[in-house]
């Protein structure tokens, strides 16, 4: 070891975690920037209104975030992971049990992702790190729908049980929701009264 290394002072500890802390703070303010953002209906904010709502500069916006693209990935896989769908413990309750709890848990789900989901869905054919974290929601869904119903479809032909669990993913997922809230013009109880009706039948 020469005289310079150990001359070299080492970095206070103190002042890294400082910038470290700083740093996540500035990136979680820009991140709930678009998000508010998003739930107040502009569905593709630029760069210059989440600055301004962050209360930051345009180039700690890009200093966190390397493009917009970076930035609605990590935002729409916070908002996932928030209102991902909790475990449902008991999964061995009757049909109809196991369809009610199972959907109150999805409809709330559902309402809830609806504002970040349109902006995703818009984003998506150009973000391919957004295309993978939706594909992931996507997966996450049908493995509850294939746990939460195992035992009706475990009694189906192969062939039989991919299309049953197929038309349930279809029947609840977010895109069922949005037809039935914004295109059929629905209640939020109204629309979950219509899927559990879909459910209940595909599955008996």
């Amino acid at each position: 070891m020469t005289a310079a290394t150990t001359s070299t002072p080492l970095p206070d500890a103190r002042a890294v975690d400082g910038r470290t802390a700083r740093a996540a703070r500035t990136s979680d303010a820009v991140v709930d920037a678009w998000l508010s953002l998003i739930e107040e209906g502009d569905l593709r904010p630029g760069a210059r209104r989440i600055a301004d709502r962050a209360g930051v500069s345009l180039r700690s916006v890009f200093h966190h975030f390397d493009d917009l693209e970076t930035l609605y990935a990590t935002a729409a896989e916070r908002q996932l992971r928030r209102f991902s769908m909790p475990a449902l413990m008991d999964t061995g309750g009757t049909l109809d049990e196991r369809i009610g709890a199972f959907l109150a848990a999805r409809c709330r789900v559902l309402e809830s992702i609806t504002p970040v989901r349109r902006a995703a869905v818009l984003n998506e054919p150009f973000s391919p790190a957004l295309a993978a974290r939706l594909r992931w929601a996507r997966e996450l869904a049908r493995d509850e729908i294939a746990r939460v119903f195992q035992v009706e479809l475990s009694a189906r032909k192969p062939a039989d049980r991919r299309e049953l669990l197929a038309a349930l993913a279809a029947a609840t997922e977010w895109s069922a929701w949005e037809a039935l809230r914004a295109h059929q013009g629905l209640s939020a109880a109204g629309a979950a009264r219509v899927m559990r009706r879909t459910v209940g039948a595909l599955l008996r």
